[in-house]
């Protein structure tokens, strides 16, 4: 018998198939499960034109064979067969995939459809078997033949005996190594673990013989182990199922079997897109944050399945970054895929589906802040951050998308607030967005700063992150208002009759300021007269794009830039202290020297700066007391 070469392109593709290309050996599994269903969807296309043939769906499975003692698996369908040139073409030249061009002869016309029978997936099997054999007898023929190979040397086709239609794949498993235990893929609860894991979704049944332990017949306490067929996999996905047949219980099931997380999804979407690209998917958001979901470690993205067969376990591609924590799956018999159908080709029909996740999934969320605002604050707080994240990467790319989910405390509200209704509140008058930044609530609450735009009525939105200024400041403008920090330099408040003109404070004041602002030299640009202090004798307020909350975040990072806010000294000319400064200026210029370190000292406690020399403050504060 003649041993036939593959062609040289063949042969070195498969050479790398069997040591490189797949990253986990027990997907060859899923592979040639798959070519299996392949061959009976290909059976039942056949029946649709040949009366001959009658497409009985209990006649048609899928078994796999585990024999420890001979060393061998086989995986048995029930499909169409092969004739020996079938064998030859679909075997002897890689990645020719018979189904290719028989469902171009046959379009599915009832969601029925065929991956790819005997393209290279057929080939993983040698990365766990020494010789694969392939029996086969296709419908119509009375004769069987039998592909052979043990690799990349060759192949074999001749005559065999085979009782019914359709293919029996047999690999005679490699022995152990020290790096490897082929073992496993004799073991019947790993085997159907691997089922369970990959295939769990084929629409035929996949049998296997199981052992089951049972009481032995005439006693009654004695028991055996007993071989029995079973189904090991589910064959109806959840996600094909109408909605209208699902409960609430029934998808937080889906969440817990598919170990997407151990708390309850806080809302669940079911998609089933018809349209430019058909896919089926369930997401899901959840209540809690995983533990390490703010670390390197995290690995985002949905399960992706083509026709019920897992592809990826986690396809990024799926989801944008600011959608990162939402979990689930999708199944599409639109995608491309490519060699060993675990990369995918980034084609048209991927960035449709994750386009349109993207969207649904915004569409979920603005339907729960209007719908169910407790339950939407519930996520907000674990997952906020990562919207505000969003905002800001991408150089403000996808502000648009994000910035109406976004919710901050409100100074007027005393609690969580969007940037809508903010602005849909303000006064005619108000020019400008006002925000405080701080470490609390508690904290925003007693800043100096705030004293003038409360007065005026205006409502404050309460930063407490890190990244609330950045997303911010990419931001801009919400509805053509401007962002504004209270501690910026101009609030765009008039002076009222409550306040004196601030210029004609400064310009009478000259001297002074100037002589507080050569002593501060290096840590203000400017000392000045405030219009915003009613209660508090001193404040930092800031010019330019760096607030000093920014400047605290920036030189806490690793690569510490040593970015410094422009930093201006405002003083309260209604306070007493300002009386106290007058006459120290005029009577006392050591005294000037001390009341000017110890109130840049309290704007920067104020503001939890810290100090240059706390022993030197404490013994200023001292000084005052004798």
């Amino acid at each position: 018998m003649e041993k036939k070469q593959f062609q040289a392109e063949s042969k070195r593709l498969l050479e790398m198939m069997i040591n490189s290309i797949y990253t986990q050996k027990e997907i060859f599994l899923r592979e040639l499960i798959s070519n299996a269903s392949d061959a009976i969807d290909k059976m039942y296309y056949k029946a649709l034109t040949d009366d001959s043939i009658v497409f009985d769906k209990d006649n048609y499975y899928i078994k796999v064979i585990a024999d420890k003692e001979n060393r061998t698996l086989t995986i048995r369908d029930t499909g169409i067969g092969m004739t020996a040139e079938e064998l030859e073409s679909h075997l002897g030249v890689i990645a020719k995939s018979g189904s290719l061009a028989f469902k171009k002869e046959n379009e599915a016309k009832d969601g029925h459809n065929i991956i790819g029978q005997f393209g290279v997936g057929f080939y993983s099997a040698f990365m766990v078997a020494d010789v694969v054999t392939v029996i086969s007898r296709a419908v119509g023929s009375d004769q069987a033949y039998k592909w052979e190979s043990s690799g990349a040397d060759g192949y074999t086709i001749e005559s065999a005996e085979k009782a019914e239609v359709g293919t029996d794949i047999i690999l005679k498993i490699k022995e152990n190594t020290e790096e490897e235990s082929y073992d496993e893929y004799l073991d019947e609860y790993r085997l159907k673990a691997i089922i369970k894991k990959y295939s769990d979704f084929i629409r035929y049944p996949i049998k296997m013989d199981v052992t089951t332990r049972k009481l032995k017949e005439g006693t009654e306490n004695e028991y055996e182990d007993v071989k029995e067929e079973q189904r090991i996999n589910s064959m109806v996905p959840i996600w094909r199922k109408n909605r209208s047949e699902l409960t609430d219980e029934d998808y937080e099931r889906f969440y817990m079997e598919k170990r997407y997380g151990f708390d309850k999804p806080l809302k669940h979407i079911h998609i089933s897109a018809d349209g430019a690209v058909v896919y089926q998917a369930i997401l899901f958001i959840p209540e809690n944050i995983p533990f390490d979901y703010y670390t390197k470690e995290y690995e985002k993205g949905l399960e992706l399945y083509a026709n019920g067969v897992l592809i990826m376990n986690k396809c990024p591609d799926l989801l944008p970054d600011y959608f990162s924590f939402v979990k689930g799956m999708v199944d599409s018999e639109s995608l491309s895929l490519n060699i060993s159908r675990e990369m995918l080709q980034h084609d048209r029909q991927l960035k449709l589906i994750a386009k349109n996740i993207a969207s649904k999934i915004k569409n979920q969320l603005q339907s729960m802040l209007k719908n169910e605002r407790d339950k939407y604050e519930q996520f907000f707080q674990s997952f906020g951050r990562q919207l505000k994240f969003g905002v800001y990467s991408d150089f403000g790319m996808n502000k648009d998308v994000l910035q109406d989910l976004l919710l901050f405390t409100s100074s007027k509200e005393k609690k969580l607030v969007t940037l809508d209704e903010y602005v849909s509140r303000m006064p005619e008058e108000q020019k400008y967005i006002y925000y405080a930044s701080g470490e609390s609530n508690e904290r925003i609450e007693k800043l100096p700063q705030t004293e003038l735009v409360l007065e005026k009525g205006y409502e404050i939105l309460y930063f407490t992150e890190d990244i609330d200024e950045f997303a911010i400041k990419m931001i801009g403008k919400y509805k053509d208002k401007e962002f504004k920090s209270v501690s910026s330099g101009d609030l765009g408040i008039e002076a009222d009759e409550k306040g004196s003109s601030t210029d004609a404070e400064n310009e009478e004041n000259k001297e002074l300021f100037d002589y507080m602002k050569n002593l501060l030299e290096g840590k203000v640009k400017n000392v000045r007269a405030s219009k915003r202090l009613r209660s508090h004798p001193v404040c930092l307020t800031t010019e330019g794009d760096i607030t000093i909350e920014m400047e605290k975040i920036l030189n806490a990072m690793p690569n510490n830039p040593n970015v410094k806010a422009e930093k201006v000294l405002e003083i309260n000319v209604n306070h007493d202290v300002f009386q106290s400064l007058k006459k120290a200026f005029a009577e006392d210029k050591e005294k000037l020297n001390l009341y000017t370190t110890l109130l840049y000292n309290q704007a920067l406690l104020i503001e939890g700066l810290p100090l240059q020399d706390p022993v030197e403050f404490t013994n200023d504060v001292c000084k005052i007391m004798v």
